[in-house]
């Protein structure tokens, strides 16, 4: 079927391939459906629930057909595009969804039934007898899922996830994108530009009309030319634009290696771009609908424009007797390109009564196709016309029902599209997306010549949205009369007329569900699965909606259309996982003083993500014990240096960070003077604990919030979605800065001499009183120093720069231990803190409210702040709910360990008759015996009672008093020393 001239293809570099085990060729420069196509295979798949034959649709993207696996063994990559896989030497393809041939398919079966498998039977059918649910229904229809299967072995290639920036992105090389960069890349902007093929030029690739006096495709290759000359300007070919978020961020898949035999070295096959851009011109074109009629969804069936780009482009003639169908001009220039081709065309069928041509064919005006015949490929179409019906031998027929733009990008952010009478179609909203300028084809420019001054016009208006001059830009002269259509969703008839070709959904399906009541556009798509998977709408998504609103009485504006979201094409998840596999997947985040920790023989311990020292050894300590103690007297007795740069540290800034902090806080902040720190407690929406931390206010709008190590990823998350979605209206920033600062903690009673002697200068009380903080230097490096205290001591904590990390705390931990101090790690951490009774989450574990944790009062009265409804429930305020208390032996067994429960003496040690349960638990130096913290029902109203203590797990039981959770200082005089 390959045409003897013509085409973009290298006819002197011929390429084999293989598929379904049989071996082709195919040119350098040709698709795998191309070659497919050129070497006269019709069947390449077989549809999803009736396994029905199924050929080669469209020539981009929004095939829903042409899936096929690539490669073998580990390497195997199912559901590839054959419209979008570039040929290359060795390929190695194989057709999917068929047992055990494509031409042989033994669940064709399905075909034979369909009448009993049509819209929603799985709901119907599956209810009942209920035990056949778990034994028979769910494993059938576990095997029968999916259509390609992965390899279940470990990826062995590489992926790449990357970043850019811009001042703005071009999403599409179309003619309307090329003119975009044209007009930006002149101008000296940064420019990006992105389009999914290998070579940019869009429409132009395979059209056969003149822009600015020569061949489209060259004029292409010209404006490519001056693009690449450009240094402010980047051509991003095999890329698409998957996904549209929050900031001007754009997701963008390329490919990278997909095209290649032979990677060389590290080359990855995929990667994944998060692009920045300040302004975006939305050029992607649109995509060309179907018709449905009977048995359209045959092999030999194809978009009108798609049969252009093989015949064009690939120089490929889809069939040899080929008949035109359309209700638009576009099938009109199908049919010409073919003629000039030498391809036969056994008759042009407009819908349109009015429509004339010039074409010396076979002409059918205000006809439409009513059938096709055909199993394996087709052989007749059948016409209906004003004089009845007409019969036409054919083994390809192009149909071309109009074109919607391809505005999904605009929808990502909740963009709502608007109908379009003229073009009968939906456009993107008026207000448009901000930052997203819709152009050409997306905007419902169809005319080439239309498409260039719309792309010229979005990027002028970009740049001066931008502050940037515009500078005058030819655009060039082409082709293209002004569109015209005449809606068309469905010929009606006989049989079955499909709409969704990847699910195989039918005009009968989606009538069916309205009449089952699902008449929204949204729970149709559910019922009938129409325009998920890989379709996601693309062909099938408008005719389906007039096909609903005809069945409900509803237009097709009334009716609406699906929410398109991200992707726009299928992700790997290797390649938006990209580098998630062993380190990747768990990163090691090591503090400054981490080298000097394992200097100082420290065994490291996992905190979060963060890899934190568990004590550290000095001669003649055998046990952990020993160490932990040591230094939990030195700090308690002296002072002590520790690490605490893991804490999550948020900069918050604006006009109304104040308030914000009041939003997200249980207590109050907007209050807090400058120079003063406040400890807060942050619930959900639900009214239970999310963490807690302390902020210290700056400047007059500064903030800098600290989290605990382990909440420091979810509390920023928290936060964004407080400022982005429940408070887009006030003025806040944030951003988390917890690598930018090594903090150490410096505890003890020697804590402020030590920081006097580095910092030269008074710490006194005066100065720097409890809870507050000041900035610092040391010789001529700027930090801050905080006085707030995790030990129940005098302590301060210092923060500089991460980079003077490592040598600020050599320097701490040399001058504590000229003080018979040195450094603590968490072991000692976490038994200063439980003496003290401070929490960590071991307490804050997400099932505990303020009140539980004896914190109730900080909630403010006087505010609205989130969780705020949820912790005044009923249920969270109940006194015999269970409460923080502190736990000490009684008698001779000393061991309280951490996760025992808690019953009454008399009481029999299993769960009907838990009382509650230990959280945290440690041995104090300080006090001589073991201390713990847990949860008791009616807690503080059992201060001086006993309580048993069963551990099942280590077989151990332990008498208990209970007591307040502070068991060390409980007025607090130390720290305010």
């Amino acid at each position: 079927m390959r045409l003897s001239t013509g085409g973009q293809i290298d006819r002197s570099r011929p390429l084999d391939f293989r598929f379904d085990g049989v071996a082709y060729s195919g040119y350098h420069g040709d698709t795998l459906a191309s070659a497919l196509m050129a070497n006269g295979l019709k069947v390449v798949g077989r549809s999803f629930k009736y396994h029905r034959p199924r050929g080669i649709f469209s020539a981009g993207s929004e095939e829903p057909n042409a899936l096929v696996i690539l490669g073998a063994g580990a390497r195997a990559e199912p559901n590839v595009r054959a419209t979008m896989q570039e040929l290359f030497a060795g390929l190695e393809a194989r057709s999917q969804n068929r047992w055990p041939s494509l031409d042989w398919d033994v669940m064709e079966v399905n075909d034979l039934v369909a009448d009993f498998l049509g819209a929603g039977f799985y709901y119907k059918t599956f209810m009942w007898p209920k035990a056949f649910w778990e034994k028979l229904y769910e494993p059938v229809i576990r095997r029968a899922a999916g259509l390609g299967a992965l390899s279940g072995q470990a990826d062995p290639d590489a992926n790449e996830k990357a970043f850019a920036h811009c001042d703005l992105l071009v999403i599409g090389a179309g003619p309307a994108g090329l003119m975009a960069a044209l007009q930006a890349g002149e101008a000296g902007v940064d420019v990006i530009l992105c389009d999914e093929d290998r070579t940019p030029g869009g429409s132009l690739l395979s059209s056969t009309e003149d822009v600015d006096g020569m061949a489209a495709p060259d004029w292409a290759a010209e404006a490519v030319a001056r693009l690449e000359a450009m240094p402010n300007v980047r051509i991003m070919t095999r890329t698409t634009v998957t996904g549209v978020y929050d900031g001007g961020t754009y997701g963008a898949l390329e490919r990278v290696g997909r095209h290649l035999q032979h990677r060389p070295g590290p080359l990855p096959v995929d990667c994944f771009w998060r692009i920045v851009a300040k302004r975006a011109v939305l050029a992607a074109g649109a995509l060309e609908r179907p018709v449905a009629f009977q048995d359209n969804d045959r092999p030999g069936v194809m978009l009108s424009s798609a049969l252009r780009a093989y015949v064009n482009r690939y120089a490929v003639a889809p069939g040899s007797s080929v008949t035109v169908f359309g209700n638009n001009d576009d099938a009109h220039r199908t049919a010409r390109d073919l003629l000039a081709a030498g391809v036969h065309v056994a008759g042009l069928i407009d819908a349109r009564h009015e429509a004339t041509t010039d074409l010396d064919l076979p002409f059918y005006p205000g006809a439409v196709v009513s059938r096709v015949t055909g199993r394996m490929g087709l052989e007749t179409v059948s016409l209906r016309t004003h004089k009845g019906e007409v019969k036409l031998q054919s083994d390809c027929l192009a149909v071309s029902g109009g074109w919607n733009p391809s505005l999904h990008l605009t929808c990502h952010l909740n963009g709502r599209p608007v109908w379009d009478e003229g073009i009968a179609s939906f456009l993107p909203a008026p207000e448009g997306m901000p930052g997203l300028i819709p152009a050409g084809g997306a905007a419902g420019h169809f005319p080439t010549w239309e498409a260039l001054e719309s792309g010229r016009a979005a990027a002028a208006r970009a740049l001066e949205e931008m502050g940037h001059a515009v500078p005058h830009q030819k655009v060039p002269e082409a082709e293209g009369a002004p569109y015209s259509v005449k809606a068309l969703w469905h010929v009606p008839g006989k049989g079955r007329a499909w709409l969704d070709l990847a699910n195989d959904v039918t005009v009968k399906d989606v009538r069916t569900a309205a009449s089952e009541n699902f008449r929204s556009v949204e729970h149709m798509k559910r019922y009938t699965t129409q325009g998920m998977a890989p379709d996601q709408g693309k062909t099938s998504n408008l005719s389906a909606m007039a096909v609903l609103g005809d069945a409900t009485g509803r237009d097709v504006a009334q009716t609406g259309i699906t929410t398109y979201r991200p992707p726009y094409v299928p992700v790997p998840i290797a390649a938006m996982g990209a580098g998630g596999k062993g380190r990747g997947f768990a990163p090691e985040r090591l503090t400054t003083s981490h080298g000097r920790s394992l200097a100082m023989n420290a065994p490291m311990i996992e905190a979060g993500l963060w890899y934190r020292p568990s004590y550290f050894p000095r001669a003649g300590e055998k046990t952990w014990r020993q160490s932990c103690d040591r230094e939990v007297s030195m700090v308690r007795q002296s002072v002590g240096i520790a690490d605490v740069s893991t804490l999550g540290k948020i900069d918050i800034q604006g006009r109304d960070a104040g308030a914000f902090l009041d939003f997200v806080y249980a207590n109050t902040f907007s209050t807090l003077k400058e120079g003063r720190v406040r400890y807060g407690l942050m619930l959900r929406e639900d009214g239970h604990v999310m963490d807690d931390g302390t902020t210290a206010r700056l400047g007059p709008q500064h903030y800098l919030m600290t989290t605990t190590t382990a909440a420091a990823g979810e509390v920023m998350g928290h936060l964004e979605f407080a400022a982005q979605v429940l408070r887009p209206d006030w003025d806040v920033r944030l951003i988390s800065v917890t690598e930018q600062w090594a903090q150490f903690a410096v505890a003890g009673p020697q804590s402020r001499a030590l920081l006097e002697e580095v910092l030269g200068r008074d710490l006194g009380s005066d100065v720097l009183p409890f809870m507050g903080w000041m900035p610092v230097t040391i010789g001529d490096v700027g930090g801050r120093l905080f006085r707030i205290s995790f030990s129940g001591e005098l302590a301060y904590e210092l923060a500089l720069p991460a980079r003077y990390g490592e040598s600020l705390f050599t320097q701490l931990v040399k001058r504590a231990e000229a003080r018979g101090g040195g450094a603590y790690g968490m072991e000692a951490l976490n038994v200063l803190r439980i003496e003290k009774g401070l929490l960590t989450h071991a307490e804050l574990h997400g099932r505990t409210t303020a009140f539980d944790l004896g914190l109730d009062r900080m909630m403010s009265r006087k505010k609205a702040f989130i969780g705020q409804a949820g912790a005044s429930r009923p249920g969270l305020l109940a006194e015999d709910r269970e409460r923080l208390v502190g736990l000490r032996p009684v008698g001779a067994v000393q061991m309280i360990p951490a996760g025992a429960f808690l019953f009454n003496e008399g009481d029999e040690a299993v769960r009907e008759s838990a009382q509650g349960y230990v959280t945290s638990t440690a041995f104090s130096p300080t006090l001589g015996h073991t201390v713990a913290l847990g949860f008791l029902k009616s807690g503080p109203d059992r201060i001086g009672e006993r309580i048993r203590m069963v551990d099942h797990l280590r077989g151990v039981v332990t008498l208990c008093e209970v007591c307040e959770p502070c068991f060390l200082d409980p007025e607090g005089e130390r720290p305010r020393a």
